[in-house]
């Protein structure tokens, strides 16, 4: 993997989230991958974005690494606008599928085997409140012993739908009750190098 796409997709809330901490882990993960050789583009949703350079930026990109607060279960709602809109144009212009991967000739073919971004990769890196005791555990009622990967399933789709493989994501948990940042950033350093 060369080309690295890091999508920052913090909203600011006034006295709740401010982004400090999802500005440092994409910082964090430029500085691994450039120590790896990587070129690394950016977006930050909240700044605005052309939808058409977002389609290009992720056809030049190997790894793109969504960086996102998760806010009531999910990603901020901007990052869903700027999915629709990415994905919708990358869809007309003929880019990401052909289709979604049936024919009417061939009953057998799969729904969701058309994509056309074959061979990239896509990581979630997320900040929770929640603890990560609340995940993969049955007894923990909420989540129903779901892991991360498995609650995240509908932000993954899409990528998934595109043809691209889907890496294990990254979680801090706790980070407004009891954060551990300083072992969080070593966490995600050791995760990146493992991925490269």
């Amino acid at each position: 993997m060369k080309n690295v796409l890091i999508i920052n997709a913090h909203q600011f809330y006034e006295g709740i989230s401010a982004g400090r901490l999802n500005t440092t882990l994409v910082g964090v993960i430029q500085e691994e991958m450039e120590k790896f050789g990587c070129s690394v583009q950016h977006t930050a949703i909240e700044q605005g974005y052309d939808v058409d350079a977002e389609v290009q930026k992720h056809l030049w990109a190997d790894l793109i690494i969504l960086q996102s607060p998760v806010y009531w279960f999910n990603t901020p709602w901007i990052y869903k606008k700027y999915v629709d809109e990415v994905f919708t144009a990358a869809m007309l212009s003929g880019h990401f599928i052909t289709g979604d991967g049936r024919t009417r000739e061939d009953s057998s073919k799969q729904y969701g085997t058309g994509g056309t971004l074959r061979g990239k990769k896509y990581m979630l890196s997320l900040t929770w409140n929640a603890p990560r005791e609340a995940f993969g555990d049955k007894s923990q009622l909420l989540f129903e012993g779901k892991t991360v990967d498995e609650v995240f399933m509908q932000n993954t789709a899409n990528y998934k739908f595109c043809g691209v493989e889907i890496l294990p994501s990254f979680s801090c948990h706790d980070v407004m009750k009891i954060p551990e940042i300083n072992s969080d950033i070593m966490r995600l350093r050791k995760q990146i190098s493992a991925i490269l």
